[in-house]
């Protein structure tokens, strides 16, 4: 049993806290809100993001940070991934200096270009032996409801993907081990801009040619950068890429699909974001890794139209003739 932190309770942050407490862990749930923690510790029950769902009693909630961190030998980071850099300029003095940092974040830091395993080292100081990182098709509905699922934890240190593959590790969730940090962390920021571009062919009512069409070149894409920037090509065939890709592009359950259709049915960016209960990441992410590809000498034109009808210098309908119109080449990764 190891003493662990899950700092943010938004839906994914508490799905990974009942998924910890199952594998046997101490867990404590760190968020904003002290209305929101006082339900948890209550009624066991995160009513405004999962609710229905008990949580173990092993699930503790508080919103003092430094409670949170006191004392845990795994801390993991559930909050939004442009959040980060503030979240842990307020409160990662506080966690401990032998902790180990699991990132369910999933995006690229707007302005740095960073992903969210260099804004954990820059800021906590960590080396990469302290640093790992979840990834893989996890709706969090589904997860919090112990429907089987597999996922990837890498890290640079073998060893310590391995120590928190079986922290996680549960008769519901299969955790994967590997040490390419930055393919897994690359992948689970693409795929949700993918996902943005796949709502968005739905709600403009196209069917599953196009919407295949889309996943494949998204993911060919995706796999130009990782490679451009180091990552293991076959991490994109994986559960980190293709199986995350599959699940957020299929999925009603996810945010950045459901997003992207209410674009594509005629919603503005403004609109769907007001209504939008949670962060959908590809909408803030779009802009850094099409900047990230421009800076490798990268093409992702999925990306860079998605990022074009984000800012509102597209609509929906010129996204797919732009990208159905490019000068053909050669089928290549």
């Amino acid at each position: 049993m190891a003493k662990t932190a899950v700092m943010g309770a938004g839906s994914w942050g508490t799905a990974f806290a009942l998924v910890l407490a199952d594998a046997g862990n101490d867990v404590c749930l760190w968020g904003r809100r002290e209305e929101l923690c006082e339900t948890i510790n209550t009624k066991h029950e995160n009513s405004e993001y999962l609710p229905g769902i008990q949580l173990p009693d092993s699930v503790s909630a508080t919103s003092d940070p430094a409670k949170a961190l006191e004392g845990a030998e795994i801390v993991v980071l559930a909050v939004p991934s442009q959040q980060l850099r503030a979240n842990l300029e307020a409160w990662g003095e506080h966690i401990p200096a032998d902790a180990v940092m699991v990132s369910l974040m999933k995006g690229v830091e707007l302005g740095t270009h960073k992903r969210m395993s260099e804004v954990i080292a820059e800021i906590t100081g960590a080396g990469p032996e302290r640093i790992a990182v979840v990834s893989g098709p996890n709706l969090a509905k589904e997860i919090a409801n112990r429907e089987p699922a597999a996922s990837v934890v890498a890290c640079a240190d073998q060893a310590v993907a391995e120590r928190i593959q079986k922290a996680c590790h549960t008769a519901a969730f299969r955790p994967y081990s590997m040490t390419d940090v930055v393919g897994c962390e690359l992948a689970g920021t693409a795929k949700n801009i993918i996902g943005l571009a796949v709502g968005v062919c739905v709600g403009l009512g196209y069917g599953d040619n196009t919407k295949a069409s889309v996943i494949t070149r998204g993911l060919a894409e995706t796999a130009r950068l990782g490679v451009a920037i180091g990552a293991d090509p076959t991490t994109f065939m994986g559960l980190a890429g293709m199986g995350d890709l599959v699940a957020t592009c299929s999925s009603p359950l996810s945010r950045n699909r459901t997003f992207g259709e209410k674009l594509g049915a005629g919603m503005s960016v403004e609109e769907v974001t007001a209504q939008t209960r949670q962060v959908a990441e590809g909408v803030k992410s779009c802009q850094s890794v099409s900047e990230l590809a421009a800076m490798h000498g990268v093409e992702m034109p999925i990306v860079e139209h998605v990022a074009a009808l984000i800012a509102g210098k597209m609509t929906p309908n010129e996204l797919v003739s732009a990208l159905i119109s490019r000068q053909a080449k050669p089928e290549k990764v």
